[in-house]
């Protein structure tokens, strides 16, 4: 897959974001609107760390996450689309009230997950940021991480 590269300024504060980003309760599926319920499975965590399984339909991954500051980055154990080692990062800092989010996308893809590639290359930036908005229209909510 391409590199890809979202940013995103944001009137939810960074530390709503980052609260989002290290959920793994139930509720993960909610603060992360592509992220289907019935692909969503905790599988451990610690303080630190979390490992789970997620997706939408046709595409799942194993992720183990690792947070630390202002940053989490989730590795792709095991996928249907994306080879183990790939990696998702967010970043989220504080700016004006509320925050820069940076998400970077860097994987590759695996077998029938090709298919996808002329669609990311193409438009995977604004699919991305489409994703991520949803996420800070969810978090805007009341009822989001503080």
């Amino acid at each position: 897959m391409p590199r890809v590269v979202v940013d995103l300024d944001s009137d939810v504060p960074a530390e709503r974001v980052l609260a989002a980003a290290i959920d793994f309760s139930e509720r993960r599926p909610e603060l992360w609107p592509n992220i289907s319920r019935e692909f969503w499975r905790l599988h451990d965590h610690g303080e630190s760390w979390a490992e789970a399984t997620e997706g939408s339909p046709g595409v799942w991954a194993r992720e183990r996450y690792e947070w630390a500051g202002n940053s989490v980055v989730g590795t792709t154990q095991d996928s249907n689309v994306w080879q183990p080692g790939g990696t998702w990062t967010l970043t989220a800092e504080p700016r004006d009230g509320g925050s820069h989010v940076r998400v970077v996308l860097d994987r590759h893809f695996k077998g029938r997950g090709w298919i996808f590639y002329p669609m990311v290359a193409l438009f995977g930036r604004q699919m991305f940021e489409r994703n991520l908005e949803k996420t800070m229209n969810v978090l805007r909510d009341a009822r989001s991480p503080r």
